[in-house]
């Protein structure tokens, strides 16, 4: 996308919908691990049980404007209803950022949706829900056949099962080798994030799996150092994947470009 206006609409118009569905994103967090619908009942105070208000469910602005308290009985509400609607607007910015107009647009902001609420059910409760994992592998599936056979691109869809299968793969066998350390919620997390990295190129795949790693071992030497964990504290590896992957997403071909430049 060489036109910076057209850049500007498209990244504003991602950042301005990353906010509604930030908001939507706060219910799936906080039900889909409880069991519930996310559509019904309407959201409600945990505190009174009031059902919240229209003009008080306005991403960002209804959390400033009440001060971040209930309108009923005053209890507070957690900051973090403000922090998954600007970081997801932020993150959906910065995917369309990254592919513009593209057809894949679509499937990468859906993964990039799905990703903060797996990160967050990860973080407060050591699981990724098939309720999300399972209709984004639908959404991926659909979404990149459909622009293969419209846009000829069978050659990347063909990478992009080949990416899934051997991340799937991949982590099936750290799971078969040390059960403790990696859960079946990662190994099905994998072949999900294999599809979309495997997509955008071998060199995505490699460097975005490897970051996981990279990331998350680091993350967990510094709480050793920290003492703040010891060796058999468990750590979700779910959020290290992803934001590996989104390193894969962002720079992962011309890193995988310049490493194999210094054997060149």
């Amino acid at each position: 996308m060489t036109d910076p206006v057209l850049a500007a609409w498209l990244v504003a118009a991602a950042a301005l919908l990353g906010l509604v569905v930030g908001s939507f994103l706060n219910v799936v967090v906080w039900r889909v691990p409880r069991g519930q619908s996310v559509v019904r009942p309407r959201s409600a105070c945990p505190a009174c049980g009031h059902p919240i208000r229209a003009r008080d469910n306005v991403p960002v602005l209804s959390w400033l404007l009440l001060r971040g308290r209930c309108r009923d009985c005053g209890e507070p509400i957690s900051p973090r209803y403000l922090v998954v609607e600007l970081g997801t607007a932020v993150l959906f910015a910065l995917v369309a950022w990254r592919f513009g107009y593209a057809w894949e647009t679509p499937v990468f902001l859906w993964l990039a949706g799905a990703a903060i609420a797996l990160a967050l059910i990860d973080v407060e409760h050591h699981r990724l829900p098939d309720a999300i994992v399972g209709p984004s592998y639908v959404v991926a599936a659909v979404g990149l056949v459909a622009i293969a056979l419209a846009s000829g691109r069978l050659d990347d869809l063909a990478r992009a099962g080949a990416g899934g299968a051997v991340l799937l793969a991949f982590y099936f066998a750290l799971l078969f080798a040390y059960p403790a350390g990696m859960g079946w919620g990662d190994v099905k997390l994998a072949g999900l994030l294999g599809l979309h990295l495997g997509w955008l190129g071998w060199g995505t795949l490699v460097v975005g799996a490897f970051a996981a790693f990279v990331l998350g071992g680091l993350f967990a030497i510094g709480l050793l150092v920290a003492g703040r964990a010891g060796r058999k504290t468990k750590v979700p590896f779910g959020p290290w994947m992803l934001l590996g992957a989104a390193v894969g997403v962002a720079v992962g071909e011309p890193l995988w470009s310049a490493y194999l430049g210094t054997f060149a």
